[in-house]
């Protein structure tokens, strides 16, 4: 079943969105399931993360347990991730998709609302590959540091 019989990769990447943010909502690793998150995961899956964020660790996530690893470091730093718009473009089986999120920060209790437009490939329903490009890394890195002002 390829992306685009599958509704697309727009279609899969909501439902991904809904399982992520229900993962961190619920505490990440070892305190929530994975396997809701892990049902839109390509096994071949690579999360190329841009370099010098609190959660992005060495930068490139790979396959379905590089994803959990990295969700995981993500689930310590947000305590909670809120969808508030997103538009996409493309379809089949590569979209384009802005995404203006609020974060909340475990450390500090701290919000940022920023965008983050994503280049998104799926493969068979699942996402293969995606690329994250943050508006703002400095506010979000901000919002992470407890010696940052409040």
């Amino acid at each position: 079943m390829e992306g685009r019989q599958a509704g697309g990769a727009w279609a899969v990447m909501e439902k991904f969105y809904a399982a992520e943010a229900a993962y961190v909502a619920a505490g990440g690793y070892g305190k929530a399931s994975y396997d809701r998150v892990a049902a839109y995961l390509d096994p071949e899956v690579v999360l190329h993360q841009a370099p010098g964020l609190p959660f992005t660790g060495t930068g490139t996530w790979r396959g379905r347990d590089g994803m959990e690893r990295f969700l995981a470091a993500f689930s310590e730093v947000w305590e909670s991730m809120e969808f508030l718009e997103q538009e996409h473009w493309g379809d089949g089986d590569t979209v384009v998709v802005r995404n203006r999120v609020r974060f909340r920060a475990r450390a500090t209790g701290r919000e940022v609302d920023t965008l983050i437009v994503q280049l998104i490939t799926v493969r068979d329903g699942r996402m293969l590959e995606c690329r994250p490009f943050y508006w703002d890394p400095a506010a979000v890195a901000r919002a992470c540091d407890p010696a940052g002002p409040r």
